[in-house]
This record gives C-alpha cells, structure tokens and sequence, in this order.
C-alpha cells in the first residue's frame, strides 16, 4: 500500500464526508462530546504503545467514513490521526478496485466466518500496541432497528468476540471511546429497492455522540468480580462465532497463555482476587472464552449506556 495514495485517499474521503455534513444536504447535523476523541488522538500516551479503540453502534452503509467528517481537516493528512477499521471482503474487496480503494482507505480486509484468529485481528493488535486507533462496529453488520417494531432499539445486536480477543491481547489497555449514532438509518434506510437504496435520502436529521473514555478501572474491578465469583459466560457447545474456536488449537493455546500475562500485568488484576482456587483455573480455552466473552459483554454495555443517555437528553428537550 503506498503512504502517497494512502493519504490522497483518505484525504478525499475525510473532506467528502465533511463537505456532505456541512452542505445542508442533510436538516440538521448533531455533534456532540468530539473532544473526548480529539483528546485521545492528542494523547502523549499514543507514542509509548496505548491505543485507541471507538466502537459505535452501525446504522447504515455510510455511518463510516460521514462520521469521521466532523474531525478537523488537518487530521486527514496523516495516519495517526485517521482511524483503521474492519471490513467485510464480501463487501469491499469483491473486485481489485474496490480492493485498491478500501485497503488504501485504511480498511483491513475481514473474513465474516473465519473467527477471531484471523489476521485482521492479528493486525488490529499489532496496530494498536503501535498507538494507532482502531474503530469498530461490535455488532459486525449493519443494524436498523428502527424499521423493526418488535427490537428494542437501544439493544444491540450481540457484539463480536473479536473485540474481547483485541482488548485481551494488546501490550496496553487501550483507550476505549464509545460512539452513538442516530439517524443515518433515516439516511440510508436498507428496504429500499434498487437503485434507490444507493442514493442518501435528504433532509434528515444525523447526531453523532461521542463517549467519555471508558474507566478501564472499573470495567477491570467488574471483570475482576465476575471471575471471582463465577458469573462468568457459559460457552456454548458450538464454536461458531469463535468464541471457542477449536479448530485453531495452536492460536487458543497462545491466547490461554497470554491471557495469565494480560490479567497480571496489563489489567493489574491480583491472584487473589481469582477467589481460592488461584489463576491456575483460568487456563482453559474454556475460561478465556468465558473471560473475552464476558469482556466484549462489557463494552457493548458501554456502547448501549451512551445511547440510553442520548435518548433520554433528546426526550427532555
């Protein structure tokens, strides 16, 4: 991938999004709490190995790259303050221009099926423990629950193990940011038919919330609790999904060894707070499972309070 086409393209992306916001195509354009992620990418932190994850509920085809035109423009000129994120190969990497463009745009190609021992986790990680940001959409699809009564709209959709096994595995916990969206479902509603499904429908109102750092203290004391009083997740029977993907013993063996490492060193969680029967207990592929499972659990709770707290804002106006 070459950095001068790299940067061309998500330059061009970056101001696109942002002449789309600004240009009155749409009726109003809500940003809020941009400062917790400007403070993030400023972060002295970045450049000794600590990350940055934004994960967001996913609404429509376009919520990413529309939400990152709210950033200012100077940011598009450079990596470190562009995110990189997860994309589907059948989706964007189904012939070599779509190829070209997303790989340069800073996505990293992700096979739906194959599992959190792919390499676009692999790379997610890696990219982290360089201090780069990584942006998720936890429920892995596009998600309208607007468009279906009987959903409880702030309840998403299960988020991917995926995430567990990033925070899991990185050198350092990374900052986690949560991001709420409203509207772009309005924006791109997915019932329509062809070609009318490909076109933003105007005049809708879009709000983009952006979270206050997760306290990693507390999510820690949390995870810290559930395993010492069992309250773990089960596994369930099947490994589809890759919560418990046995068909890759090797990578579930490294991923049990790393985790004593992460809980000890990256999470600062003490052998006594394993209740007992001491750590030796949790160095089953079952038990991490049970354990990435648990702490994916825990940010989408995160991603699902920002957006109860969106609502009930807008309900009170």
């Amino acid at each position: 991938m070459s950095s001068t086409l790299s940067k061309a393209t998500v330059t061009a992306v970056g101001l696109l999004s942002k002449a789309f916001l600004n240009v009155g195509y749409c009726s109003s354009v809500s940003v809020n709490g941009l400062d917790n992620l400007l403070e993030a990418l400023n972060s002295d932190e970045r450049t000794s190995g600590r990350g940055i994850i934004t994960v967001a509920n996913h609404l429509s085809i376009l919520d990413d790259p529309l939400i990152w035109g709210v950033l200012p423009a100077k940011f598009y000129l450079e990596s470190h303050f562009t995110r990189w994120t997860l994309g589907a190969s059948d989706i964007m990497f189904t012939n070599p221009i779509f190829s070209m463009f997303f790989r340069n745009g800073q996505v990293i190609e992700t096979f739906r099926g194959k599992g959190i021992f792919q390499p676009a986790v692999d790379t997610a990680i890696h990219k982290l423990n360089h201090g780069a940001w990584i942006h998720l959409f936890g429920e892995g699809k596009v998600n309208q629950p607007a468009f279906n009564p009987s959903h409880d709209s702030l309840k998403l959709l299960r988020f991917k193990w995926g995430v567990g096994r990033i925070l899991m595995e990185t050198a350092k916990p990374p900052v986690i940011i949560p991001i709420w969206l409203t509207g772009f479902d309005k924006l791109m509603p997915e019932q329509r038919l062809i070609p009318w499904k490909f076109f933003p429908r105007p005049r809708v109102a879009l709000s983009i919330t952006f979270g206050a750092q997760v306290d990693t203290d507390k999510m820690r004391d949390t995870l810290a609790r559930m395993i010492r009083e069992e309250r773990l997740p089960e596994v369930p029977r099947t490994s589809h999904g890759g919560l418990s993907d046995t068909h890759r013993p090797e990578d579930e063996r490294i991923s049990v060894q790393m985790t004593g490492h992460w809980l000890r060193d990256v999470w600062m969680i003490k052998a006594d707070e394993f209740g007992v029967q001491g750590p030796a207990r949790l160095h089953t592929v079952q038990k991490v499972a049970s354990i990435r499972s648990a702490l994916t659990a825990l940010v989408q709770q995160q991603v699902e309070e920002l957006g109860r707290k969106v609502t009930s804002e807008k309900a009170a106006l």
